[in-house]
């Protein structure tokens, strides 16, 4: 009985460490490096930190929330354009 509770112990952690290797894939899966990139991501299309209390992916409540980021090439944050100015590499505030 022991061994068979160890056992199944040792599969349910395995298990449970392949899914979040495959739930949550690298920033470089591929090939290209990415960024966090702030303010760009439209309504509910955010990958992340879209603030206290969130559970986090697709939470911005509105177009271009400066404390919601979503992944992007790298060295082209900066670059992209939204009405509210450019992306940026820096969480800003919430929205009001």
């Amino acid at each position: 009985m022991k061994d068979s509770f160890v056992t199944l112990a040792i599969a349910s952690a395995l298990a449970s460490a392949v899914a979040s290797l495959v739930a949550a894939p690298s920033a470089a899966a591929d090939g290209k490096a990415k960024e966090k990139c702030y303010g760009v991501a439209l309504k509910g299309q955010n990958d992340c930190a879209a603030g206290a209390g969130t559970p986090c992916a697709g939470t911005s409540t509105v177009d271009y929330q400066r404390n919601s980021w979503q992944l992007v090439p790298s060295g082209t944050c900066e670059t992209i354009r939204t009405p509210n100015g450019h992306g940026t590499l820096t969480q800003g505030p919430a929205p009001t």
